[in-house]
């Protein structure tokens, strides 16, 4: 990210505005240039769907938000800039003629980037000046969420120039998917068209309705995809024979006339017609923005669900989480007045709220966790640290509930550090609605420092020790929270 302190945007439709959102959040300038009226509205629209959106994604403190700027020109947008980036739609003229005027405005060491799907970048490239600084970014959308970039230089494109773009797309928490040679759709996009020609036939044959087509894949395949991709999924069906023993079984149907992918349907008016019937029907009622919504909220949750396993999308969330957390050090507010440490504040979500209307018994624990990271974060038990194989492992937790919170609650968690040694940490938690200052929960837990490889607890270093000392003593005079130490107690059922 040193590299990257202002990007030039041409275009802010979807595309164009997705990117605005996910340089913007990284922390990147933005200049954005976009000839109609309804630019600005757009990405500014696009922006606050993003801030939504991470909002759900990471706990994770963000950098300072970039500067947007809108500007009236090519030249204006790629001046002085690190990279420039085309999002216009997909005519090769235009794309064209944008590129070349950029390419003589923007500073010669600019990476000039498209987010063409498909079209060659040989061709987008004549009229260039210094072409060998020219490559293909092409992103998903919504381009603030999903993480695949597919990198993409033509024979002009210098080596050079794609390890860097790759880089740069990185920095911003992506996933580059380097092509080893420039053709037509890339990869994404060819399996994607195989893919959308077969559900055409399928609807056009009456074969299914839309929404049939759509359940078939979010029921079943999309799952597995989200994880495992195709190649890996099929090994799996092999069994321990693996994929060999898949393609000798199931090879032979590939000659079987069970698809039609060589084909397209021809897109008259009848078939539109009843493509749009179910599609609408299918929509039921819903806004675009509505759906929008919708589907980075279960974006959010896949991309969620992935990070806890550290695989496939999970493994770039986790990554730019880590690196988040690494660039804002350890995130501590000022402490106390009376020496208890600020290490977590929150706004309380509305998924977050339960039945009853305020906030979900799982929602006080996920806090506190959060709030027991952060104190590991504070005392230096950070990435390199857990790349070692060392950390604080949870072995007892006990929740009070005490209070309730509703949704737009801010949140805040005092921590003492009741007591440790070299093995042990014992942290009291007190969550407190910033509001009023009432206390609605209290949160006691015991930790371990285990070494994950050996599988057993082991002294913690004397660095870390350190930092706990200096904190015991800053706490040493507080009197023991009330509700510490407590069990619960209650009728016992007879014998």
């Amino acid at each position: 990210m040193s590299e990257l302190r202002t990007v030039g945007l041409l275009g802010a439709g979807v595309i164009g505005g997705g990117w605005a959102a996910r340089f913007l959040l990284a922390g990147v300038d933005v200049r954005l240039y976009d000839p109609s009226p309804a630019a600005a509205e757009t990405a500014l629209q696009t922006v606050e769907r993003a801030r939504r959106a991470w909002r759900r994604l990471t706990l994770a403190p963000l950098p300072a938000e970039g500067r947007l700027q809108l500007v009236d020109s090519v030249p204006d947008a790629v001046a002085g800039v690190d990279l420039v980036q085309e999002s216009a739609p997909e005519r090769e003229d235009l794309k064209r003629d944008l590129l070349a005027e950029a390419s003589r405005a923007a500073p010669p060491e600019a990476i000039i980037a498209t987010s063409t799907s498909g079209l060659l970048p040989s061709r987008l490239a004549r009229g260039m000046t210094h072409p060998e600084r020219f490559v293909v970014g092409h992103p998903f959308n919504p381009v603030y969420l999903l993480p695949l970039v597919e990198v993409c230089g033509s024979d002009q494109t210098s080596p050079e120039t794609v390890t860097r773009a790759a880089d740069v797309y990185r920095g911003v928490g992506m996933r580059p998917l380097i092509v080893r040679r420039e053709i037509d759709g890339f990869i994404a996009d060819r399996l994607l068209e195989a893919l959308w020609r077969e559900a055409l036939w399928l609807v056009a044959d009456d074969v299914a309705t839309v929404q049939e087509v759509d359940d078939a894949i979010r029921f079943g395949a999309g799952l597995r995809w989200s994880a495992m991709g195709t190649f890996l999924t099929y090994r799996l069906a092999g069994g321990t024979a693996g994929m060999r023993h898949f393609m000798a079984q199931f090879g032979p149907a590939l000659q079987l006339p069970w698809t039609r992918l060589t084909d397209v349907p021809e897109l008259d008016e009848a078939l539109l017609d009843k493509i749009v019937e179910q599609s609408d029907a299918q929509a039921d009622g819903r806004s675009v923005a509505d759906l929008e919504r919708l589907r980075d909220d279960c974006l959010v949750a896949v991309l969620r669900g992935l990070a806890g396993t550290g695989f496939a999308a999970g493994e770039v969330i986790a990554d730019t989480e880590r690196t988040l957390y690494e660039r804002a050090g350890d995130g501590a507010l000022p402490p106390l007045d009376d020496g208890r440490l600020r290490l977590h504040e929150v706004l309380v979500a509305p998924a977050w709220i339960d039945y009853n209307g305020h906030m979900t018994e799982s929602r006080y624990l996920e806090v506190l966790a959060d709030t027991t990271d952060a104190f590991l974060r504070r005392i230096g038990i950070l990435g390199p640290y857990i790349d070692t194989g060392r950390s604080y492992y949870t072995v007892e937790t006990h929740i009070r509930h005490l209070g309730e919170a509703h949704a737009g609650d801010r949140l805040v968690v005092a921590t003492r550090l009741l007591g440790h040694d070299a093995k042990r940490l014992h942290l009291f938690h007190e969550l407190t609605r910033a509001e009023d200052a009432a206390v609605i929960a209290t949160g006691e837990h015991m930790l371990l420092h285990v070494d994950r490889n050996e599988g057993r607890t082991v002294p913690a270093p004397d660095e870390i020790l350190a930092v706990l000392d200096e904190i015991a003593e800053s706490q040493r005079d507080l009197p023991w929270p009330e509700g510490a130490g407590n069990r619960v107690n209650g009728p016992r059922a007879a014998a």
